[in-house]
């Protein structure tokens, strides 16, 4: 037997990911945030989106449901997402 073992990837595309993201409590926060996904995934809507503010009010929580065809286009979804200045943390 082979000492590598044929690994299975741990996402099958395409698929429906939900992205959980924080940030800073603003009224601008979830289109913010529908612009930087929009760029890699254009077919999400605002129906997408669901909030929930934290416990404080200094912070919200969105889950946003993405359609990703592959790993590349969940990476550049991610990074969009990442690099916004609203963003605090992506899981």
């Amino acid at each position: 037997m082979s000492q590598q073992a044929e690994q299975k990837p741990l996402i099958e595309f395409p698929t429906d990911f939900n992205l959980k993201i924080m940030g800073a409590q603003h009224p601008d926060f979830a289109s913010e945030i529908l612009k930087a996904i929009q760029q890699h995934a254009p077919n999400t809507t605002e129906q997408h989106i669901k909030l929930r503010p934290s416990s404080g009010g200094n912070f919200v929580g969105a889950t946003v449901t993405v359609h990703a065809q592959s790993q590349e286009h969940l990476d550049n979804i991610y990074r969009s997402v990442t690099s916004h200045p609203m963003v605090k943390v992506v899981f």
